[in-house]
């Protein structure tokens, strides 16, 4: 189940990074709580449908030397051609 902070926690994170606005007709809004929040706002300004905020989780990201290491153990192919 989904972490729900309370009112003050909230206003605590408005300037925090990893939240997105998304709704199904229109692109996500990515960025701080304050700009998904006001994505959405901007949307709901125009008559647009309701969307959903939520919290990204960390994303670990994996240079190309890891990956194709993670290739090998697989036992996946690795081509150097370009």
């Amino acid at each position: 189940m989904a972490n729900r902070y309370s009112d003050d926690e909230l206003t605590k994170r408005v300037a925090s990074p990893g939240w997105r606005h998304a709704s199904k007709d229109d692109a996500p809004v990515n960025g701080t709580l304050e700009e998904a929040l006001k994505g959405g706002h901007a949307r709901h300004a125009k008559g647009g449908g309701p969307g959903r905020n939520e919290e990204l989780e960390t994303a670990i990201e994996l240079d190309m030397i890891q990956i194709e290491k993670l290739w090998r153990y697989l036992g996946l192919p690795v081509c150097h051609s370009r």
